[in-house]
């Protein structure tokens, strides 16, 4: 089994690979993990791994400049396909952060946390959100197996998801409101968190992406 971890010069990338091998030794399973910027090997692999991390403008940017896209749009259609933060946020429809447009596998947008956010004292709550944050699971799904509820994962971001389809919102958390943090449809499973900075929950996500068959 081949997996491909997208280069576009936009993630975390070697903790990516690093989460992923060690998802590797856990499950047992033989798999060639590759970190790669060649489209090519991104249309051959079996699974796909879509990290980003940063604005999304230069993301997309970056994106479109390294020839990835069709690549990557074909990973989302056809394929197990596991989108992280800004990845993440790329698969939808638009994002307020400079009105960016998206690869539109899921309708709905990216919006920024409103100014002046309290928590339940009046304290004031930073943007962008940073640190670990409980992620409640709304729905079942193959990549929550052996993942506990309202286990604790890494978050950095000034913005978050708001699907316009409140079916495809599979995990939630708040800051202080309710937000989407986890969203999949059919073979696609994207997060707002960093799984890969996430300890042993994100490592069992990755295994369990090792091992899912595409089907939610």
């Amino acid at each position: 089994m081949k997996i491909a971890i997208v280069d576009y010069g936009m993630g975390n990338l070697h903790s990516v690979l690093k989460s992923a091998q060690a998802a590797q030794v856990r499950a047992n399973v033989n798999t060639d993990i590759q970190l790669t910027s060649n489209p090519d090997v991104v249309y051959q692999a079996d699974k796909v791994i879509f990290p980003g991390q940063g604005a999304m403008p230069d993301c997309m940017a970056a994106l479109q400049k390294s020839g990835l896209g069709e690549a990557i749009a074909d990973g989302f259609k056809n394929k197990p396909f596991f989108g992280i933060c800004v990845g993440a946020q790329l698969l939808f429809d638009v994002s307020e952060e400079g009105n960016t447009q998206g690869l539109g596998w899921f309708q709905g947008s990216v919006k920024r946390f409103a100014h002046g956010l309290q928590d339940a004292q009046g304290n004031k709550l930073k943007v962008p959100h940073m640190g670990w944050n409980q992620v409640h699971q709304t729905q079942n799904h193959p990549l929550f197996q052996n993942v506990a509820q309202d286990a604790r994962f890494y978050f950095v971001h000034s913005y978050h998801f708001a699907p316009t389809d409140a079916s495809i919102v599979l995990g939630q958390s708040d800051y202080p409101e309710t937000f989407a943090c986890a969203v999949g449809r059919d073979n696609v499973f994207a997060t707002q968190f960093h799984a890969e900075k996430s300890h042993d929950a994100g490592l069992q996500l990755f295994q369990n992406f090792l091992l899912w068959n595409g089907q939610a």
